[in-house]
């Protein structure tokens, strides 16, 4: 998406959960930065977005939130008839229960030694910037391949914005953006009420934002 039709709904992100955005620029540039080391080795590490239009346009995408009822929901899913894209921290779980992710999308959060595995065995990494993860970057980016770096703010060029805010909804805005016939979700739970404050407002901005995406107009 053209980040003139995000940079609104971002602005009011920040306002609500008092956010600086100058902290998300400064992870973006150091994203960028790690990005252009690798691209410089020319090792297969930094990758093209063309590769996700390849996995992604035309099928129907599950969409795989880390809310804890992930691991009974995975048990009604036939796989083959998806392309999975999981939202970092389920990872785990799907690979406990057998399934690599063919892309994470991830502010390395989670479980980062089941996110590499799941990259060693093919998965995409879409490693996201923001102003808290700045240390996690320089730590996890060295070490993955087959990476696609974004953020919610202001993309650079080689660090891209296709909307979305939380790794749930920015899964779901990447679908989009790569032309999935279909997105189904499952692992999400908007209303949880075991978690903190901060988490409910990202879990009523994720609910908000995926809502926007997939039908009230934000793509016309």
């Amino acid at each position: 998406m053209k980040f003139e039709e995000w940079e609104p709904v971002y602005e009011l992100i920040l306002k609500d959960m008092n956010f600086d955005r100058l902290y998300d620029e400064r992870a973006a540039l150091s994203l960028s930065k790690l990005l252009e080391i690798k691209a410089r080795r020319k090792m297969p590490d930094v990758i093209e977005i063309d590769a996700l239009r390849e996995v992604i346009s035309g099928k129907d995408a599950l969409v795989c939130g880390k809310a804890p009822r992930l691991a009974k929901d995975i048990k009604n899913v036939d796989f083959k008839k998806y392309v999975t894209i999981a939202a970092d921290g389920a990872t785990s779980v799907l690979m406990k229960g057998g399934v690599v992710p063919d892309i994470i999308v991830t502010d390395l959060d989670g479980n980062m030694e089941d996110e590499a595995r799941a990259n060693e065995q093919g998965a995409i990494m879409v490693v996201h910037a923001h102003g808290d993860n700045m240390d996690a970057l320089s730590e996890e980016v060295p070490r993955l391949k087959r990476i696609i770096g974004t953020t919610q703010s202001k993309p650079l060029d080689n660090v891209y914005n296709f909307g979305g805010f939380t790794d749930g909804d920015r899964c779901v805005f990447l679908a989009q953006e790569f032309g999935a016939r279909s997105i189904t979700l499952i692992g999400f739970d908007f209303k949880d009420t075991n978690v903190t404050p901060l988490k409910k407002k990202k879990l009523a901005w994720a609910e908000k934002l995926i809502n926007m995406a997939m039908g009230e107009g934000l793509f016309d």
